[in-house]
C-alpha cells in the first residue's frame, strides 16, 4: 500500500558528488519525518540525516557540512545531496519515512516505512 523507492546511487571517485532521491507512493495521507540511513559492510545501520515536514534538519556529525537533506512535500520525495565523498561513505543508503496512510476508505494507519536501499561506492 505504501512504497519508498530510492535512486541515484552509483560509483563515484573520492571528492565527487551524488544526489539520492526517494519517492513515496501509495495511499498516503501524510508524511511526517523523512530521513536517510546507511549501512556499510559488516556495520550496523546508522542515521545520516532527517528532515521534518516543516523543513527542520538533523545530521550525523560524520556528514555535517558535506551532506544536505531536502524534501518536496508535493511530490512526497526526499533528497540527499552528497558532496566531498570519502571512501568511508561507501554504504547502502536507505530512505525512511514516518507516515500515515489509508488502509481502507475509512481507516488511517501509521507506518515507519523503509526503501530497498541504493548502493553508493566511493573508490578511485
Amino acid at each position: 500500500q505504501v512504497q519508498l523507492v530510492e535512486s541515484g546511487g552509483g560509483l563515484v571517485q573520492p571528492g565527487g558528488s551524488l544526489r539520492l532521491s526517494c519517492a513515496a507512493s501509495g495511499r498516503i495521507y501524510r508524511i511526517n519525518d523523512m530521513g536517510w540511513y546507511r549501512q556499510a559492510p559488516e556495520k550496523e545501520r546508522e542515521l545520516v540525516a532527517t528532515i521534518t515536514s516543516g523543513g527542520s534538519t538533523n545530521y550525523a556529525d560524520s556528514v555535517e557540512g558535506r551532506f544536505t537533506i531536502s524534501r518536496d512535500n508535493a511530490k512526497n520525495t526526499v533528497y540527499l545531496q552528497i558532496d566531498s565523498l570519502k571512501p568511508e561513505d561507501t554504504a547502502v543508503y536507505f530512505c525512511n519515512a514516518d507516515l500515515q496512510y489509508w488502509s481502507n476508505a475509512f481507516i488511517r494507519k501509521t507506518l515507519n516505512a523503509w526503501g530497498q536501499g541504493t548502493l553508493v561506492t566511493v573508490s578511485s
